[in-house]
């Protein structure tokens, strides 16, 4: 077994360490996964600060989230030092193929970036709404409700985009020009999931609590703070199935969608089948966020 190689100029240690017993995906095949899908995947990553989900000895023993530097990071990942937050210390973000590489020679299976791009950190660029099924709530019932906000979305002239969350949930993303401070961009998310709640409260929830998400979808708009983060598009999962969170074209999000067909095996031949990313429409969009006060009306 080989000790060591190097990928996209990156030194590759353990190579054949085995991270996803169930799908024997290699350290090796994660990497080779995120070098052929950089292309696509980058545009939505790169110079965000990000957390990671570190899992050394791979997806079934123990992992852990790290937000900054310590010891035994590759050179290949880049620091940034938050305005606000610099107590904290430098957090990394990725500018390249080589980044990303690096972050699987960490054991990093998941990552999740910021709202933001570290050259305007006081301005974020998205929210993201996470629809998140409690227990015994069918696939047919988060569909809908993505729908829901792209609808709600549609109304107010907004384009948004979905992606699988790589679990059980769809994310629905909207892009935003950054004129909008932190505080305005939570509030028009908290707006969605109020307006989701009020009108179908026996399907609908907008708070965190376990017992109480029973069969309905938590409308999760906590991950729109500036320091909260989402998973990335195109990132893999520590989650059974080597799953990966994939972008939708909005008519894949049918009853018939099913999130764990996108795989670190499957994503790069569906991004060469379908000819590319379905959101690199995303990169174009120019549109303001209104006010929260504009969901009321």
């Amino acid at each position: 077994m080989s000790e060591e190689t190097e990928l996209a100029g990156v030194r590759l240690t353990s190579p054949e360490k085995v991270l996803y017993p169930d799908q024997g995906v290699t350290k090796r095949a994660l990497a080779e996964y995120y070098v052929e899908i950089a292309g696509v995947m980058l545009p939505h990553v790169k110079d965000r600060p990000i957390t990671l989900v570190r899992c050394p000895a791979g997806q079934e023993k123990k992992c852990f989230y790290q937000r900054h530097p310590g010891s035994g990071v590759p050179k290949e990942l880049a620091e940034f030092l938050v305005p606000g937050f610099e107590d904290s210390g430098p957090y990394l973000y990725v500018q390249n193929v080589q980044g990303l590489v690096a972050l699987v020679q960490m054991g990093v299976l998941e990552i999740h970036p910021w709202n933001m791009r570290i050259d305007r950190p006081d301005r974020p660029d998205m929210i993201v709404m996470d629809l998140d099924p409690g227990e015994g709530t069918p696939l047919a019932a988060v569909v809908r409700a993505a729908h829901e906000v792209r609808a709600m979305m549609m109304g107010l002239k907004l384009q948004s985009f979905c992606k699988t969350s790589g679990g059980k949930g769809l994310h629905v993303v909207v892009p935003f020009e950054r004129r909008t401070e932190w505080k305005e961009a939570k509030a028009f998310a908290k707006a969605i999931a109020d307006r989701m709640t009020a009108v179908a409260p026996d399907r609908y929830l907008a708070k965190s609590s376990i017992a109480a998400r029973r069969g309905k979808i938590f409308v999760d708009y906590f991950r729109n703070d500036q320091t909260s983060t989402s998973v990335a598009p195109y990132s893999s999962r520590a989650r059974e199935g080597a799953t990966v969170a994939t972008p939708l074209h909005w008519d894949e999000v049918t009853d018939e969608l099913d999130p764990r067909s996108f795989t670190i095996a499957t994503v790069p031949e569906r991004i060469e089948r379908l000819g590319g990313d379905p959101w690199s429409e995303m990169l174009e969009v120019r549109q303001r966020l209104p006010a929260a006060s504009a969901l009321e009306e």
